[in-house]
């Protein structure tokens, strides 16, 4: 069952333990058209993406994301592990390098960079539109999160899916049926968050 635009958003969060389960090519379908639907600088948009189930694919790429995993973030371990919450997120972001090869779907989100690789500014015009994905993931019963640890063995990707010089794969997004539940994450309070007019001049919602 669908939810609504607002339900999406509260409770869209990162579903890093996917289950092995095939996502109908139908639903793949859909949540690109939905990112399609994202604005753009001039309306250009200078997107691309490529959805990746062959299962020799994902398997390369799954060695260079725990590679580039481990590099990063592997001697970090204990410092994750020492707080609870910490703890948590490192967990689930480790079960997936470990097995993101299992991953039914890996979607890489690639911008025109104008020949100028990883341009300032390219993001902009590549992640509303991952945004947009990932809620119509969420929409659907889908699970997702936004990664980039991919660029860590760029070139090798880039020559693996025969993504040309002139684009950037900016963002990788695993997609399956999640295997725990959706939910409101923790956030801070908006008025915490929140000027009006000028940078620490508050103001509380009205009731």
């Amino acid at each position: 069952m669908q939810v609504d635009i607002f339900e999406a958003m509260y409770t869209l969060r990162a579903m890093r333990r996917l289950k092995p389960d095939p996502v109908d090519e139908k639903l793949i379908w859909k949540v690109l058209n939905a990112a399609i639907r994202a604005p753009s600088g001039g309306n250009r948009q200078p997107w691309k993406f490529i959805v990746v189930t062959d299962e020799a694919k994902k398997g390369k790429i799954g060695e260079w994301y725990l590679d580039g995993w481990t590099n990063s973030y592997g001697k970090a371990r204990d410092a994750f592990l020492a707080d609870p919450a910490g703890a948590r997120m490192y967990g689930s972001a480790d079960h997936l390098a470990h097995h993101i090869r299992e991953v039914p779907v890996l979607i890489f989100a690639c911008v025109d960079n104008g020949g100028v690789a990883a341009v300032s500014g390219a993001g902009a015009n590549i992640f509303p539109a991952v945004q947009n994905l990932m809620l119509a993931a969420r929409a659907l019963g889908l699970g997702t999160t936004l990664t980039t640890l991919h660029r860590t063995h760029d070139a090798e990707v880039k020559e693996l899916l025969g993504i040309p010089d002139r684009y950037d794969a900016l963002a990788m997004i695993p997609m399956g049926w999640p295997v725990g539940k959706f939910g409101t994450g923790p956030r801070r309070p908006i008025e915490e968050v929140t000027y009006w007019d000028s940078w620490k001049s508050t103001k509380h919602q009205e009731e």
